[in-house]
């Protein structure tokens, strides 16, 4: 689907030139989970700046200037909001924070419509969650909470703050923390952060586990403090388990056998597979076959 990426370098031990280092290679590896678009936020000067372009990770020069010790970044596989139009792209800023998102949101227009929010030109899903924050008039824990308890779909969210704290928004999609001497790694998948790590020559020491439901800020100190939230199970969700101890879908044999019932090929489905997506951001897929079948069009056609 998309990816999430960064680098937290609290105790200054990364040289500018390690970490445009570490930010090319991560942001490469993250292409096997998207290429549309690619995009990095960071604090500088005392303004919080984002980079964006419509291009796949190899094709841009990922650099941060001197003195940043913080970066937000993604790579993007299209599902709603065509990338060559750079507002829908990853992350989005706005007077306080910028945001990225991993994921999909299917009540995006209903949020608009019940939350009375303002017309926008952007047309990605993931705006609506900067639209709820900026409502809210404050980021913390609580104004968290409330967008995520809002929001219906699968997803994950960094928020990045004008104080250099990263906040972590965990809902039912992967999430991976390397810990290193002084400095943070972080990726939508550990499969990701170790083959960047293989590249780069490093070897983490330990990693921060979160849960669907946790929010976790990492200080520019590394410090962690965690807040909490509800997730809205819907009617989506009932096949994966959600109604039980165990989850329905615990393998590709049951997830090719839930996909044939909505006229899915197997073919199709181990196509996403061998892209990078995630079983369950598959099955999120499935209640949006056209989507679904455009992106399978697309990992194809490059």
């Amino acid at each position: 689907m998309c990816s999430l990426f960064g680098i937290l370098d609290y105790k200054g031990v990364l040289s500018t030139r390690e970490k445009n280092r570490i930010l090319s290679m991560l942001s490469r590896e993250c292409e096997v989970r998207g290429t549309d678009a690619t995009g990095i936020a960071y604090n500088y000067n005392g303004s919080l700046r984002v980079y964006k372009r419509p291009l796949p990770a190899h094709k841009l020069k990922l650099r941060v200037p001197n003195g940043v010790n913080v970066v937000m970044g993604h790579t993007r596989m299209t599902t709603q909001g065509h990338a060559r139009f750079n507002q829908n792209n990853h992350p989005w800023a706005s007077s306080t924070f910028a945001l990225a998102h991993n994921g999909v949101l299917w009540n995006d227009h209903q949020l608009r419509r019940d939350e009375k929010l303002p017309k926008t030109s952007i047309e990605t899903d993931s705006y609506v969650a900067v639209q709820l924050l900026e409502k809210e008039n404050t980021l913390n824990f609580q104004s968290l909470k409330t967008m995520a308890e809002k929001v219906q779909g699968s997803f994950v969210f960094t928020i990045l703050d004008r104080k250099d704290n990263l906040y972590f928004v965990r809902g039912d999609n992967p999430l991976a923390i390397f810990c290193y001497d002084g400095f943070y790694l972080y990726a939508s998948t550990a499969e990701i952060l170790r083959r960047a790590e293989w590249r780069l020559g490093l070897r983490h020491e330990g990693t921060i586990d979160t849960s669907e439901g946790d929010i976790l800020m990492i200080d520019k100190r590394g410090n962690c403090s965690y807040g909490g939230f509800v997730p809205q199970h819907t009617f989506r969700h009932w096949w994966r388990g959600c109604l039980w101890d165990e989850p329905v879908v615990t393998a590709n044999d049951d997830l090719f056998d839930a996909a044939k019932s909505f006229g899915v090929t197997e073919d199709e489905v181990q196509t996403l597979l061998d892209y990078g997506c995630d079983p369950l951001e598959i099955e999120d897929l499935l209640y949006d076959i056209p989507l679904l079948r455009q992106m399978v069009a697309e990992i194809q056609y490059y």
